[in-house]
């Protein structure tokens, strides 16, 4: 039996999927969960990389512990947040997390060089204010010294990467969350570097999904017992988990739903044309050079905040059951950047609804229909702007990640869109993961073929209008 491990790692938690195949179709279990968050170093938000790594060697000694040596391995993690390392490759700045709030202001001073307006044109990445570009322009305003200092930039996952192995890559598909990589040649801006006065030694090439990154150092293979092939799946994790999409025809858009929702289709060239900037859509690198034109909404990061702060231990669940019993019509704009970062949730909803003269929501049901409501608005509003942009009639929308078992959430969503909704897997993220490791070795020959196995893998939920 083949053992595929994927280590897929968000904001709030990571995971260890191992995966075979068996009697053609996909199979996966769970060998390693972890909890994941931002610390408060010094009032700053930022990432502790050396925790991270802890865990995800733990998680590969669970395999060898259960006796299921992976024959490569992959790691996905959210976009835009880097580690800088000196010519020794050691850390030298605080890893930052995208949350923290030292980017206020910063869009000015790279406007300043250039239009938000041309930016958006080079880049076709739409704005937002934690994106790499304005934490690297917060970098060179406070922190002149460690940038000048700096001989490497790494994303997350590459430095984690470069701490499995000892090869330090860059991986495309997170770098073009960046907002610093050409859509048309798939490499970094060096124009646009330059322009920005960034050190252009930190930009090295880039590697696409599939490439293998190489073997485990010495010292990793003795803590964990064995060696396996380090292989980039597409390391950011929407990108992974588009590539899990089991349906993606011109009919169908995806909604990847997890902390944050990515609502959007599959493109082959990107839209960086002035109407799309206005309707602020993005186009992030995918696997194969696709493109992921897509739409950043803030998903349930907002349920996963005030279930923190609610007394009692409610479960998703349990909170999608009592929305659904409230009867509560208040609705917020969920992308508003007053749900960002809040000290508390509740407290940004309730003010959000007071300010615009609705009904304040008061138990936790009601605070949850409000949140509920809100996405899918926006979903049903993103769906309107991308009909108008494509010049498409999408019949459906399929949802994958862990929204997909928020039954509530996804009626809303057909029936406030007119659109059927599919649901699952929710595990999209790490099968995507899984599935540029299996092309990879060569089960799969191609993407298609991957999904088409997905497809068969795994039961979708189907929600209509």
């Amino acid at each position: 039996m083949k053992y595929y491990l994927a280590v897929d790692i968000g904001a709030s938690s990571g995971r260890h999927m191992l995966s075979w195949m068996e009697q053609g179709k996909i199979h996966y279990e769970e060998i390693h969960r972890f909890a994941n968050g931002m610390d408060e170093v010094n009032g700053r938000k930022v990432w502790d990389t050396r925790r991270l790594f802890q865990e995800i060697v733990l998680g590969m000694k669970k395999c060898h512990q259960a006796g299921k040596i992976p024959v490569s391995m992959g790691i996905d993690t959210w976009g835009v947040d880097y580690v800088l390392l000196n010519d020794a490759d050691e850390i030298i700045a605080d890893t930052y997390a995208y949350r923290d709030r030292r980017t206020t202001g910063m869009d000015t001073r790279v406007y300043e060089k250039i239009s938000e307006e041309k930016l958006y044109g080079r880049t076709g990445i739409q704005k937002a204010i934690f994106n790499t570009i304005y934490q690297l322009m917060a970098m060179k305003v406070e922190q002149p010294e460690l940038l000048a200092e700096a001989g490497t930039m790494l994303m997350i996952p590459d430095y984690l990467n470069f701490l499995l192995t000892g090869i330090k890559k860059q991986e495309y598909t997170n770098a073009t969350t960046t907002q610093l990589v050409n859509p048309v040649t798939n490499e970094w801006d060096m124009e646009l570097i330059d322009l920005l006065g960034f050190p252009s030694k930190l930009f090295g090439e880039l590697s696409m999904p599939g490439s293998r990154v190489g073997t485990l150092r010495e010292e990793v293979q003795a803590e964990v017992g064995f060696d396996c092939t380090v292989i980039l799946p597409a390391t950011h994790d929407t990108g992974a988990a588009v590539m899990s999409v089991p349906n993606t025809g011109d009919q169908v858009l995806y909604l990847s739903s997890g902390t944050w929702s990515l609502f959007g289709c599959e493109r082959m060239t990107a839209d960086c044309s002035e109407a799309a900037r206005e309707a602020n859509f993005t186009n992030e690198g995918g696997y194969d050079h696709r493109y992921r034109f897509l739409k950043n909404i803030m998903g349930l990061w907002m349920i996963q905040s005030v279930k923190k702060e609610l007394p009692e231990d409610y479960s998703f669940a349990q909170l999608c059951e009592l929305a659904e019993a409230a009867s509560i019509d208040s609705i917020v704009d969920a992308n508003a950047s007053c749900f960002l970062a809040p000290d508390s949730m509740i407290a940004a909803v309730q003010q959000a609804c007071a300010n615009s003269g609705q009904q304040v929501p008061k138990t936790p049901g009601e605070i949850a229909r409000v949140i509920y409501r809100s996405l899918a608005t926006c979903y049903q509003k993103a769906a309107v702007e991308l009909e108008a942009l494509t010049g498409v009639h999408y019949d459906a929308i399929h949802v994958v990640g862990g929204g997909s078992n928020a039954d509530y959430l996804n009626r809303l969503t057909a029936q406030m869109t007119g659109k059927v909704v599919l649901a699952g897997p929710s595990e999209a993220t790490a099968l995507g993961n899984i599935g540029a490791q299996m092309i990879a070795d060569g089960v799969f020959a191609d993407l298609k073929s991957f999904r088409g196995c997905v497809a068969e893998s795994f039961a979708l939920k189907e929600f209509r209008p």
